[in-house]
């Protein structure tokens, strides 16, 4: 692979021999590396396994988002069909519906005493803790209710 040049001037000095050494050796080292990074099986899983939890979260963070979105729509719509049901209630139906409703809270509370006085303590501790965990989850809760009343007018209105 020794190349003797024809022409004594044009033959590289021993300067510029040491720099296409180092030249070369520079290139190798670059060419083990990217070799090295290629073998390198466990670093190339972890980048990609980094990749795929970053997309991950970012489709969770957006799915996460429209849920939230279609929940308040949810939310705006039964509000909405709630009030339009209230307004077209006549007059002596909304009279009869808060006497009602004053009945009601008044059994409610009679209950409410009853049951305090007669149920065990670990019924009424369960009791508590589920109360508990349905004001925690009003959220929920509502929204369920929303959509309940949704459907149930949707198919209300299909009926006339």
């Amino acid at each position: 692979m020794t190349h003797t040049p024809a022409d004594p001037q044009s033959a590289p000095g021993p300067e510029q021999l040491r720099e296409q050494v180092e030249q070369t050796r520079h290139d190798l080292g670059q060419t083990v590396q990217a070799l090295a990074d290629k073998a390198d099986v466990k670093a190339r899983a972890q980048h990609k396994t980094a990749e795929v939890r970053e997309k991950a979260a970012t489709k969770a963070g957006a799915l996460r988002e429209r849920a939230v979105t279609q929940a308040s729509e949810l939310k705006a719509q039964a509000a909405k069909a709630t009030s339009q049901v209230h307004d077209k209630r006549p007059d002596a139906v909304k009279g009869t519906t808060a006497q009602a409703a004053g009945q009601v809270r008044a059994g409610a509370a009679r209950a409410g005493r009853m049951w305090q006085e007669k149920a065990p303590e670990p019924l009424r501790q369960k009791a508590t803790q589920s109360a508990q965990l349905a004001r925690d989850n009003r959220t929920v809760l509502l929204v369920a209710a929303a959509g309940v009343t949704v459907l149930w007018l949707a198919s209300y209105r299909e009926k006339d």
